[in-house]
């Protein structure tokens, strides 16, 4: 059997792979020209895929994407070709779960709103004092007092890797959590409410914060337009760190102008980098991050980690993780 790498992976993990292969050649190209002779007699591929390097493949059962999204790693003859398709997901649940949370505590307590100012002023001025005195429920989320995150129900949309994580560390903060999922079936934990795509919309009407972690398919693309947008109370929020294609922006400008929601936090965008004069920069009640949610010094370890177990149960005939269904890109 045979192993084609393209591009090329660095010596140290190349010696790495050669391992976990056994007997099974691992082949490292230079550039693509290389990979496609090598491909002709290969079994299994790490890297970039292309439609010529595929069409040269004649005994092909296994490509690993190096990637965990597959929207620009799928097309048309890779969907339908039979060989089996991995992806990376699964690495960076906890690292994007730890950024959702940080963008709840940041709304919930005007953290972003404190850096924003730089000034000794409760967050809603004179009506945050009366809450202060008069005791809890007499400023409404609106007027940005405080909120009591425990008292907060939190909903997510992709109840995959990402989004059980999410809610896993919600209910550690003793926030209510609702679920919509295309395939799943059972709830990430206890104390999780899951239901299927259908019930979206009673998501969104109830939930304070919205956070969105579905990848990018053909079902998701624009998903967050105008009309959803709209069923989601104007003391909610909305979170991104799925896919930034799901979000229709200007729909979101619009709902925030408008105070149709409260606020909004977006690592992942339709257009990436953010254009420098979109008005989402200037919007006091919106946190942008430069899709850094999966960012972490454990990545490394986890992705080659993956790649050496699928390349040692490959070489041995056993079953591979994160296998994809290539026509849900999922």
């Amino acid at each position: 059997m045979k192993l084609v790498v393209w591009p090329p992976v660095e010596a140290d993990r190349l010696d790495k792979l050669r391992t976990a292969a056994g007997e099974m050649r691992v082949v490292n190209c230079a550039d693509e020209t290389a990979a496609a002779g090598e491909v002709a007699d290969a079994e299994a591929f790490f890297g970039k895929m292309t439609p010529a390097l595929l069409a040269a493949a004649r005994r092909l059962r296994w490509v690993q994407s190096p990637t965990a999204s597959l929207e620009h790693y799928l097309f048309p003859a890779l969907v339908e070709h039979p060989c089996t398709l991995t992806n990376m997901r699964g690495l960076f649940s906890d690292v994007i779960a730890d950024q959702v949370m940080g963008y709840v505590l940041c709304f919930a307590r005007n953290l972003h709103l404190y850096i924003q100012r730089r000034r000794w002023e409760p967050c809603g001025g004179e009506q945050a004092r009366a809450s202060f005195a008069l005791g809890p429920g007499v400023v409404n989320g609106i007027d940005r007092a405080h909120l009591h995150v425990s008292d907060c129900t939190l909903g997510v949309v992709g109840c995959g890797e990402i989004g059980a994580e999410v809610a896993r560390r919600a209910r550690a903060f003793q926030m209510s959590v609702l679920a919509v999922d295309p395939v799943r079936t059972e709830p990430p934990g206890e104390g999780v409410t899951l239901w299927g795509m259908e019930r979206l919309p009673d998501l969104l009407a109830q939930s304070r914060f919205t956070v969105i972690c579905a990848p990018h398919t053909p079902e998701t693309e624009r998903m967050f337009n105008r009309a959803l947008i709209a069923k989601m109370p104007p003391e909610a929020y909305l979170i991104n760190i799925g896919r930034g294609a799901i979000v229709v922006l200007d729909d979101l400008v619009a709902a925030l102008r408008e105070g149709g929601i409260a606020g909004a936090a977006l690592d992942v965008f339709e257009t990436e980098p953010l254009p420098p004069g979109h008005p989402l920069w200037s919007m006091e009640n919106v946190i942008l991050t430069p899709h850094v949610a999966g960012f972490s010094p454990r990545i490394a370890e986890r992705h080659l980690a993956v790649l050496l177990k699928n390349v040692e149960g490959f070489a041995q005939g056993k079953p591979l993780l994160n296998t994809v269904d290539k026509r849900r890109w999922f």
